[in-house]
């Protein structure tokens, strides 16, 4: 078992172990958000070598865009966030240069407020994350066999690479901030929609740990951020215990598709098949109010090899989802219940050099690797099985385990270059998860 999933396995015992000794708390709010923004993030050392070549410097900020769970027992916050950050690209020659990294955050914080409409909190975030440092063309390679004879277009520079899987994911990252939110009523429902704002400060606590090919991106993920949101939350006047809660649950996915189109072209040019099956690690906030189901997946398939002596390669696919359905038994602590899924997903495919130089040499030389993408919808229908085993005698917590089968679909088309993949993205899949659910 990997330290990533071992830490999240760990983190979903604590939190149940933590409010099982709080016997005394009555006040639940739990929310489910989206969120975006801006942040400052100056990387020092590559302006530097911009300015000794007489270049332009990277622009000292990047997007946000994320989605997130909290939950409040009395004013005790507890949350998590799952971003992704992407910078505006630099243009030089025929190339360009960007950057995006991805955040796991847990949060812990602190209500500065009463229950009511409006809520400021205090909050502090530990978690991990993923960088990806590019310099490519602009216009970038759209056949995949001209592609396979000349994959080396620039090169790309990634650490903890969630591109080979999510529990890659690694080194430390901490945020620090503040948070006001006000609710809005809906006629008729229990649920509530929420406004928020965050602002704050994110940085890496240990020096030295973002360093690739001898330059130090440590100041990409540091910097003062704003962000703005809206969510759907769940004050404690308007639920009671199994009639309305939202859930955060971690899942594991086993995906029955292979790339086999792929992989017979990749033969022909020499190159090693990629093996096996997708799996997944991903992430679901599951709302449910009186038997009605909604919510958020996000997970990624991820499969690598070795291409051959000299390069590996990856393909990658991110889905996100937006979910609804309807839970239609409930006995007891089990319950079985249909949902539907329309969401964005991805494909890429990317071929690297194992061995690349240090900076500025990397910078000089340039050609190493590359990459194909693809993009389109996916709907997926599913079956879900759910069992939660309350953590307190005042059942204010359970613990949810959660099995899911399904079958998803991509459309219109999925290509690389011009391969068809759409028999790839299609497929039936089986997914396991455990959770938190006030």
């Amino acid at each position: 078992m990997t330290f990533f999933s071992r830490f999240l396995l760990g983190l979903c015992f604590f939190l149940a172990a933590t409010i099982s000794f709080g016997q005394g708390l009555v006040n639940k709010r739990p929310t489910f958000y989206v969120i975006t923004g801006i942040s400052g993030a100056n990387l020092t050392q590559f302006n530097q070598l911009l300015d000794d070549r007489g270049l332009s410097r990277l622009q000292n900020r990047y997007r946000t865009y994320g989605l997130g769970y909290q939950t409040r027992i009395n004013d005790f916050i507890l949350g998590f966030e799952l971003t992704q950050h992407q910078s505006k690209a630099n243009k030089m020659d025929e190339m360009e240069i960007k950057y995006r990294t991805s955040r796991a955050m847990f949060n812990v914080g602190y209500s500065m407020t009463e229950e009511g409409r409006f809520q400021l909190i205090h909050y502090m975030a530990l978690g991990f994350g993923y960088m990806n440092f590019q310099m490519l063309p602009m216009d970038q390679s759209r056949n995949l066999e001209l592609f396979l004879l000349n994959p080396k277009e620039g090169f790309i520079l990634r650490k903890n690479d969630i591109q080979m899987g999510t529990q890659r994911f690694g080194d430390f990252l901490t945020e620090i901030g503040f948070q006001l939110s006000y609710d809005f009523d809906l006629p008729g429902r229990k649920e509530a929609i929420q406004v928020l704002a965050k602002g704050g400060y994110s940085f890496s606590p240990f020096e030295g740990s973002w360093e690739m090919n001898g330059l130090a991106f440590d100041n990409a993920q540091s910097g003062a951020f704003i962000r703005l949101g809206a969510g759907i939350s769940l004050p404690e006047k308007n639920f009671f215990y199994k009639d309305a809660s939202i859930s955060i649950n971690f899942i594991r996915g086993i995906h029955f598709t292979e790339p086999n189109k792929l992989n017979e072209i990749l033969e022909n040019y020499g190159y090693q098949p990629l093996e096996g099956t997708p799996s997944n690690w991903g992430l679901r906030i599951l709302g449910d109010t009186e038997g009605l189901l909604y919510g958020v997946d996000v997970f990624n398939l991820a499969m690598k090899g070795q291409a051959n002596n000299f390069q590996n390669h990856t393909l990658n696919s991110l889905r996100v989802y937006a979910n609804g359905g309807l839970k239609f038994l409930q006995y007891k602590n089990f319950a079985i219940g249909a949902i539907g899924g329309l969401g964005y997903g991805n494909l890429r495919y990317t071929l690297s050099q194992n061995s690349k130089p240090n900076f500025p040499e990397l910078f000089e030389q340039r050609y190493f690797d590359g990459y194909l993408k693809s993009s389109a919808l996916m709907l997926k229908p599913e079956v879900l099985f759910e069992y939660g085993l309350p953590m307190t005698k005042r059942k204010l917590f359970d613990l949810v385990f959660t099995a899911s089968a399904g079958y998803e679909l991509g459309f219109p088309d999925y290509r690389l270059g011009e391969i068809g993949m759409t028999s790839y993205m299609n497929g039936g899949f089986l997914t396991f998860g455990v959770g938190l659910r006030p």
